[in-house]
């Protein structure tokens, strides 16, 4: 599977050692060809709600439809539905349809199955590589590089570190810390424990594959890239809900992926995640039942127990409202190359089930 190199440019990063290459690329990614366009694909990493992880199912059909197309084209963009949650005890068939092949475009439909039944249909869409005379693209945050900040499990083990650090929050830790994850995560804000409470539906973290995967395989880098853009993604729609409620139920219903330039999946890249929505658009639903919130600069508007009239901050642009009760989010993403080209845009909308979490004091 080989297609225009990534790119040797101001995307930096470092590589790691080139004898320690990426599992993603030797064991997630690795797929068994069983017929023509017949793949298996197997497990390496389960989070913990015992589900198989999106990131490696869009990945792996992402490779499968890659090996049906020609080397002078390239993925241009991924539109997935997850139809039923996977089973981490058997392995994943992919089966590929080659449902066009054009002069410029070619579409492929791939899809998962277990258990004789389908969990994942996508379609991908490569495109040949010519010339564009119209370019241009938003400009990517300013935000400080990767060697200024901490990663995830130096920030785990600070956190673990404190005595004061409830027990709750200990436990989620250290489920978070036993995860073997094979990508790296560089968050661009450190909130404390009282901010975490009131968070916008907002993030930014620097992320890249573990390991070495190197420049000759741009429809390879694509495919780590589907692997990366599911994790902590639709989390972002919950951001604004921790310690206000308890989650009961969250995954993705689809997820949608825009190529937009090279990269190297295994060098930094900055991921910006935002969530402008969250809630429930059936008829009955009009309003949230539990809890509606608008978010100021300096106070919390909130109405419980009934349907609640939104409150207006005029002291503020960009206000948002938050409720707590919804049962779909919408998240967005862009991933950039250190060098501020735009690389990926993703979007994915999840089925977020949670109930307000209920306080212990009888005051």
């Amino acid at each position: 599977m080989t297609s225009p190199q990534a790119p040797e440019d101001g995307q930096g990063g470092g590589d790691p050692p080139r004898d320690l290459r990426s599992v993603l690329v030797t064991s997630v990614l690795n797929l068994e060809q069983l017929d023509g366009d017949l793949f298996r694909g197997r497990h390496y990493w389960v989070p913990t709600t015992k589900r198989l992880f999106g990131g490696q199912i869009m990945g792996q059909a992402l490779v499968a439809a890659a090996k049906s197309v020609s080397e002078d084209v390239h993925v241009h963009s991924l539109h997935c539905y997850f139809v039923r949650a996977g089973d981490p005890k058997v392995p994943v068939l992919y089966h590929v349809e080659r449902t066009r092949t054009g002069a410029s475009f070619s579409v492929r439909s791939v899809k998962a199955v277990q258990h004789g039944r389908p969990i994942f249909t996508c379609q991908a869409s490569f495109q040949l590589v010519q010339p564009s005379p119209i370019q241009h693209q938003f400009c990517m945050p300013a935000v400080p590089p990767p060697e200024e900040l901490l990663d995830y499990e130096t920030l785990i083990d600070q956190y673990l570190r404190d005595p004061n650090l409830q027990a709750k929050y200990r436990v989620g830790l250290n489920r978070i810390a036993a995860q073997d994850v094979p990508i790296e995560i560089k968050p661009v804000t450190l909130p404390t424990l009282s901010q975490l409470q009131n968070a916008e539906p907002k993030r930014m973290f620097w992320v890249r594959a573990r390991g070495y995967i190197g420049e000759g395989d741009f429809k390879m880098h694509c495919c780590v890239a589907a692997y990366i853009s599911d994790y902590a993604f639709l989390g972002t729609a919950l951001l604004p809900y921790q310690g206000h409620c308890k989650v009961h139920l969250m995954a993705s219903l689809d997820h949608s992926m825009w190529f937009h330039a090279p990269f190297r999946a295994d060098h930094w890249m900055l991921y910006e995640c935002e969530s402008p929505w969250a809630g429930s658009s059936g008829k009955g639903d009009a309003q949230p039942h539990l809890t509606r919130r608008l978010w100021g600069p300096s106070e919390l508007h909130c109405v419980q127990g009934e349907p609640a009239a939104p409150v207006i901050d005029t002291k503020r642009d960009q206000g948002w409202q938050r409720r707590i009760g919804g049962s779909r989010g919408l998240v967005r993403g862009q991933l950039w190359r250190r060098d501020g080209v735009l690389a990926v845009s993703c979007a994915q909308e999840g089925v977020i089930r949670v109930k307000p979490q209920v306080s212990g004091s009888k005051l």
